[in-house]
This record gives structure tokens, C-alpha cells and sequence, in this order.
């Protein structure tokens, strides 16, 4: 079950301005606060969606990354198959395929 959020309307309770419930999805969003009785409204908090943590996590979401070797030389550490490993300036067929990622 999910955890929400709820802030009161007027002065805290001996609990705090602020308090976290428990509830089911489907539960109704609480209008008075459990501890004392005042007036509670829900806060819609915004999502934190994460920054991939591997070179696999921003391949399965569709990122390449391309480190430096040499001069001119770069490894794609996120190819795919069938990609080349080693981009290299001035050759295109070495360069990893966006559209296959979903981008254009």
C-alpha cells in the first residue's frame, strides 16, 4: 500500500504540521487527522523517476553512451547487438543506430 502524504489546514496537532498515512489506493483521501480531529489535506508530492545506476539501465532505457579511448576512438559501453563496440570518427557505419533505440 502506498504511503500519502497529508498537511493541516490550520495550526499541527501535538503530531506535527505534517503527517504520513498508509491507505489503499482506492481508500478516500483523509479530510480530518487521526491524532487530533483538525482539518487535513492530501499533498501531491512529485515522483523522483530515478537516474539509471549502470550502463545496462541506460541501455534498457533507450541511452547510449560513448566513452573516449582514444583520439577519435569511442567504445559504446551501451551497444546493442549487432552494434559496433568502437565508434570511430569519420567511419558512419560504426555509429550506434538511434532508430533501433526508438529515436529519430
Amino acid at each position: 500500500m502506498p504511503n500519502y502524504h497529508y498537511e493541516h489546514e490550520d495550526a499541527a496537532c501535538v503530531h506535527g504540521k505534517t503527517l504520513v498515512v498508509k491507505q489503499a489506493i482506492a481508500d478516500a483521501a483523509l479530510t480530518q487527522c487521526p491524532h487530533c480531529g483538525g482539518a487535513v489535506f492530501r499533498v501531491i508530492l512529485p515522483v523522483g523517476i530515478g537516474a539509471p545506476q549502470s550502463d545496462s539501465d541506460l541501455r534498457g532505457k533507450g541511452f547510449t553512451k560513448l566513452v573516449k579511448r582514444d583520439s577519435g576512438v569511442y567504445e559504446n559501453v551501451t551497444a546493442l547487438d549487432g552494434e559496433s563496440r568502437y565508434v570511430h570518427a569519420g567511419r558512419p557505419e560504426t555509429m550506434p543506430n538511434f532508430k533501433r533505440r526508438g529515436l529519430d
